[in-house]
């Protein structure tokens, strides 16, 4: 079998392909009939299992050898020694050799150290467009005072200079004869040069005033469109290497402009479409084939810069800060600063930047051969740790910092015949690498020892290594004892295959000659079979763990099975006795009988006969005295009940809700209550379940009639007899009521029936005296 994460053994056209897979046995006869070459590679137990001896078994494991490992530079600037830049080291190791065997990563550490006084190449490369008139005044001097600053970095400097505008066809700029030699608006008097793309004024020098003595002499010029040509300018730049004199030291590109930039695609409007080349056109220290090449893209100049390990610096107008630091995310190892309207400070701003720069290093590896992957761990100033993408880089690294970063390469595969591949890492900006030749480990040596025409290969017809043959060309087989001839299709393999999409003998034999020959099993009974072995009499259904059921044989994959029996293992029984009921009757008349199971038509009946029914009527009063006397112990059957009442599983519950309900149940349910001899309440449910098991649950507390309360009751009465009482009483008040009444009304009534005389009575007096007074008299 393969390794962890190696892919499928390939069919083996030769005896040493083990270089993807575990382990390779070199002995001979080691295959039996029917197996690939494949099969020598295995596991180590599973060989050592088929009686392969550790000393014919190959395992060989993959190794880093460091062929240059020069240590990294510790000059201080202050030293009286000089360093020319190619004796400078700052990566280490600086090449090694990998043997990489599949699916094992080889390990190795890379260390950086920033070394100081390290050579710097500068070159300013300038947009000469109108707007920028006054920001090429205070350029002029850029030279002397820039160098000034930079010898607080380095020693070694050096500076140059180039300018552009824009291509020199319309519409970026005018093509009238009297603006292409004054481009500048008349307006102002103004005297420009004529257009042009891009010149390279001055090549790198460490003469200062040169440099400031041919910027002064330099005239603004103009174009039509805000966005600018700056692109083509960067891509002559970076390829031109000799005209611009870049040295293998850490090389600096200051863009400066206050304008947005044209990109591939944009030249269309002037009628160019070829797409930019990526290579140096440069006449005269000017780029000659901008009306007939398109811009670069973005991509292109980040492939080129890198090549050409170039940091670029941006020093842009505030207004165009967005746009370029959107540009900077795209170009590894760049920055952005903001430059002033008339550029003043511009040496500030290209200090910053490279001190910006250069406190990062990103490892960057060039491209890896197929199969093989590489991860980067970086171990960065402080103990901060990266892995994955942040594994390749390091940050805030000062002068004189060392960083390490640990490397793991793997391959998956082997490449094409094997050979050897040589892929390089190196930090962005840097001109030093670390080269690495990966060898893959593809055969083994045993294969060293080979015997070609070998007579153990069919008379000479091939070379006899490892335990096996290795055809010559045009003989095939595993003894090379066929020839291509005979086989009629280019295809060698196709007449093993059942068709297009399968494995070759169906991945059970070897392909010989075009002639399936399948493999033998360990089990002599066992045995592939078929055209293309694509048959087998141990690999059809099982019933009761036995093969086709133990009442057929196996046949290509097929149980052909015995009289009365029927299935795909066959394990259904044409055998209708064991549904015979009682009655005689095939499972009672409620059903069919099926590999010699009744399976009841209404699914009420269960039971071996479908004589069972949980749900009819009288099936609680049934089971009652069962369930009674082994729930409660209780009922008729009491004494008898281990004997008459063991025939289902019991199951308590606690109350009524934990008892099954039909609609849960794949299987009829019945729900039972009945009522003891102490007239309490019990309840149950009976089912049968895989029509054989009965089954009860029972709740396990009766529910019993309460007994009288005498509180309650002597209650009652007393309070009747109150209320009785009250109740005479108010009878009686009310009679007495109605009675006197009545008297009242009696006596009235004989009152005014009585004849009474109406005459003064002589023994009366009256009270009252009258007087008379005469003086008042007739008044």
């Amino acid at each position: 079998s393969a390794l962890n994460g190696i892919p499928e053994i390939p069919p083996f056209s030769s005896a040493l392909t083990c270089g993807l897979f575990v382990i390779f046995v070199s002995v001979q006869d080691f295959l039996k009939q029917g197996e690939s070459k494949s099969a020598r590679c295995d596991e180590l137990q599973s060989l050592i299992t088929k009686g392969c001896t550790k000393a014919k078994i190959e395992n060989p494991r993959g190794s880093t050898f460091i062929n240059k490992n020069k240590a990294v530079t510790n000059r201080k600037k202050d030293m009286a020694e000089k360093l020319k830049a190619d004796q400078i080291t700052q990566i280490q190791p600086q090449k090694l050799t990998l043997n990489l065997r599949s699916g094992e990563a080889q390990t190795f550490k890379l260390k950086f150290k920033r070394a100081e006084d390290y050579p710097i190449d500068l070159y300013y490369l300038m947009d000469l467009s109108f707007s920028m008139k006054d920001d090429l005044e205070n350029v002029k001097n850029l030279g002397t005072d820039l160098m000034r600053e930079m010898k607080e970095v380095t020693s070694d400097f050096k500076i140059g200079f180039g300018s552009f505008v824009e291509k020199t066809v319309m519409p970026y700029i005018s093509t009238t004869p009297a603006r292409l030699l004054n481009p500048c608006t008349s307006t102002n008097n103004d005297t420009c040069t004529s257009p042009f793309s891009y010149k390279n004024v001055l090549k790198l020098t460490e003469n200062g005033e040169e440099f400031n003595s041919l910027v002064s002499k330099q005239q603004i010029s103009g174009n039509l469109d805000s966005p600018e040509g700056g692109f083509d300018a960067i891509m002559q730049v970076a390829v031109c290497g000799n005209a611009i004199g870049w040295r293998n030291v850490t090389r600096l590109l200051v863009f400066s402009t206050d304008a947005g930039f044209h990109f591939a695609g944009d030249g269309k409007l002037g009628g160019i479409v070829l797409p930019n080349d990526g290579k140096c056109h440069l006449e005269n220290n000017m780029y000659t084939m901008s009306h007939y090449y398109d811009y670069p893209s973005i991509a292109h100049l980040v492939q080129k810069l890198s090549d050409n390990n170039i940091q670029t610096i941006f020093a842009v107008t505030e207004e165009f800060q967005p746009v370029y630091k959107e540009l900077k995310n795209l170009i590894p190892k760049s920055a952005v600063g903001t430059l002033s309207s008339n550029s003043s400070n511009v040496i500030k701003l290209i200090i910053d930047s490279y001190n910006s720069l250069s406190s990062e290093v990103i490892l960057e590896n060039g491209k890896l051969p197929e199969g093989v992957s590489i991860t980067y761990k970086s171990i960065c100033k402080n103990g901060w740790v990266g892995t994955g993408e942040n594994g390749r880089k390091c940050l805030n690294i000062s002068i004189g910092d060392e960083v390490s970063f640990e490397i793991a390469i793997k391959s998956e595969k082997c490449p094409p015949q094997g050979k050897s591949e040589t892929i390089t890492i190196k930090p962005l900006g840097f001109t030093e690498n670390v080269e690495i030749v990966l060898n893959f480990i593809c055969e083994c040596e045993c294969s060293k020892d080979g015997k070609p025409l070998s007579e153990m290969c069919h008379n000479g017809n091939g070379t006899f290594e490892c335990g096996a043959c290795r055809c010559n060309e045009g003989r095939i087989g595993r003894l090379c004892e066929c020839s291509t001839d005979e086989v009629r299709t280019d295809d060698l393999d196709a007449n093993c295959r059942k068709d297009n999409g399968t494995d070759i003998c169906s991945n059970n034999g070897d392909c010989v000659c075009g002639t399936c020959e399948c493999k033998k099993r360990e089990n002599p009974e066992e045995r592939y079979s078929g055209k293309f072995c694509e048959c087998d009499n141990f690999n059809c259904d099982r019933s009761s763990n036995k093969l086709c059921g133990g009442h057929g044989r196996c046949e290509c994959r097929v149980c052909i099975c015995d009289a009365n029996y029927t299935g795909s293992a066959c394990d259904c029984s044409l055998d209708t006795s064991t549904c015979l009921a009682a009655n005689k009757q095939i499972c009672n008349g409620r059903g069919t009988c099926e590999c010699g199971v009744c399976k009841c038509t209404n699914p009420k009946f269960q039971g071996p006969t479908c004589e069972i029914c949980p749900t009819c009527p009288g099936v609680c009063a049934e089971h009652k005295d069962c369930v009674q006397c082994r729930a409660f112990e209780t009922g008729e059957k009491k004494d008898t009940c281990e004997r008459d009442c063991s025939y289902f599983n019991l199951i308590r519950v606690k109350d009524r809700d934990k008892l099954p309900q039909p609609a849960d149940q794949s299987y009829p349910l019945s729900h039972c209550k009945e009522r003891d001899a102490n007239d309490c309440w019990f309840y149950y449910t009976y089912a049968v379940r895989n029509h054989t098991e009965s089954e009860v649950y029972v709740v396990d507390t009766l529910e019993c009639p309460a007994g009288p309360d005498i509180i309650p009751i002597v209650a009652g009465v007393v309070v009747g007899i109150v209320l009785i009482g009250l109740a005479l009483l108010l009878i009686w008040k009310l009679l007495m009521i109605i009675h006197d009444r009545r008297e009242f009304a009696k006596f009235e009534k004989e009152k005014m029936n009585a004849k009474w005389d109406t005459g003064v009575n002589p023994i009366y007096k009256s009270a009252v005296t009258t007087v008379f007074n005469p003086k008042y008299e007739g008044k």
